[in-house]
């Protein structure tokens, strides 16, 4: 009697799931391995193939493919040695001679962590310089971020320098002793680390950075806290030299700023869009930043060239984005074209070659580039047209089973023969997982 009662209950219990109306089950995330690891225990696998130059069926119509294949290192970061929520990139890296920089994060909250790597191309090594953690040392029960959202830059003074960031808007709180994120810093040649100020705009995160090397000035664009008094969006510069706040006020950018070198001044498009009105902020009158252009798209741009150009990319999901070109002596502003290759058009990290001619992007920043195959592309400003120099997927997918799903973080080194990118990986699962580097040999014929 009480097993048929059992059995009963049981086939309520199955038809009431299949029954038309019901909640469907969502599908269990894959039980995936920690630290992630190559075949036969390799920490790196290099790879040229002509599968690289097949394109997907989403191709636009006048985008060129390249025709030698390039070389290619692939690798996982270390330290991914539990499942983060996950752990993922969100920061542009540099370029300081030939090597790397970059950083990932485990997005756990209240209590996360973030890292600070550098890959030397010479030795085939990756090297983690700083963990955000074990730096600030806070005790149990304390907000500590869980990503580096912003810039990682070169100081000019043998610092990198980055902001940190939340892994959870739930946890910039008063409960978790929130009082504002930190600049950092890291040195490189001896890989001491430093909190260089906590909370320059208090009780609010640093998503969104650069450093001007030359002058000694940080630069920032936050994003507040649940408690913060002002929740807007605060541009501030702070005087890393002096320690202090130079200035400070609203409409600041969310996530990307321009620096002209040559002459100290930045630009940005204030509020959360990336494409609007383009401001200045010049450090030699400190001061609300005035406008010099009525429409600009700048959701990431290049360093500045020799010639005094800095190009960008307007902020675009699956429409197309467009590329934009800031001339920094007279502050005209031009419209140069549609960066999209397929149906792809977030765009999170732009490199300008040594000689001003090339840019180096791949579309498809928080998941999708493998839609359009992954693609490394080489924007030809000559010509006005994309080129593909690489597709990584399904290559890498069919061989290591990772999927390179987007990037927040690529740079070119100073030769513009390797350019390195930080991937979103997943080895399963729907988003993804885990963090991988990228380095493209671009061949002599394809630049």
């Amino acid at each position: 009697m009480i097993l048929r009662s059992a059995l009963c209950v049981l086939a309520v219990v199955v038809f009431a799931a299949s029954a038309p109306g019901a909640p469907k089950a969502k599908p269990k995330e894959p039980e995936l391995p920690f630290p992630p690891t190559l075949p036969e225990a390799k920490t790196m696998v290099t790879d040229r193939a002509g599968d690289f130059l097949k394109p997907p069926a989403t191709l636009r119509s006048g985008v060129a493919v390249a025709r030698e294949a390039p070389t290619v290192d692939f690798m996982y970061y270390p330290g991914q040695d539990y499942p983060g929520k996950p752990w993922s990139v969100w920061g542009d890296g540099v370029c300081v001679g030939r090597k790397y920089y970059s950083a990932i994060g485990d997005h756990l909250a209240p209590s996360g962590t973030a890292r600070v790597f550098e890959y030397d191309p010479e030795t085939k090594a990756i090297r983690r310089l700083l963990d955000v953690k074990s730096l600030l040392k806070l005790p149990e029960g304390h907000y500590v971020p869980g990503k580096i959202h912003s810039r990682l830059d070169d100081g000019g003074d043998g610092w990198l320098y980055c902001g940190t960031h939340r892994g959870s808007s739930r946890t910039t709180t008063d409960a978790y002793h929130y009082t504002g994120d930190w600049i950092l810093r890291v040195q490189p040649s001896t890989g001491r680390a430093e909190a260089v100020v906590r909370g320059p705009v208090p009780k609010h995160c640093l998503p969104c950075s650069v450093t001007d090397g030359k002058r000694g000035i940080f630069y920032g664009g936050t994003a507040a806290g649940s408690d913060a008094k002002d929740q807007g969006i605060q541009f501030f510069a702070y005087d890393l030299r002096k320690g202090k706040l130079l200035y400070s006020g609203g409409d600041g950018p969310e996530r990307y700023m321009i620096l002209a070198a040559s002459t100290g001044r930045v630009y940005f498009v204030p509020g959360g869009g990336g494409n609007g009105p383009l401001v200045r902020f010049d450090p030699a009158k400190p001061g609300k930043p005035i406008q010099i252009a009525q429409n600009f798209g700048l959701r990431a741009a290049t360093t500045e060239t020799a010639d005094g150009m800095v190009y960008s990319v307007s902020k675009a999901g699956r429409e197309t984005a467009t590329i934009w070109a800031l001339n920094t002596r007279t502050e005209k502003v031009e419209e140069i074209g549609p960066a999209n290759v397929g149906v792809q058009g977030y765009i999170t990290t732009l490199d300008a070659d040594p000689t001003g001619r090339f840019l180096y992007y791949t579309p498809g920043a928080h998941g999708g580039s493998e839609g359009d195959g992954t693609p490394i592309v080489q924007y030809d400003l000559k010509l006005k047209r994309p080129k593909v120099l690489a597709f990584l997927h399904p290559f890498y997918q069919e061989r290591y089973g990772a999927t390179l799903k987007g990037t927040f973080s690529a740079a070119l080194d100073a030769t513009g023969e390797r350019y390195f990118t930080t991937w979103n990986t997943s080895r399963g699962s729907k988003a993804w997982d885990c963090c991988t580097l990228t380095v493209v040999h671009i061949p002599r014929s394809e630049r």
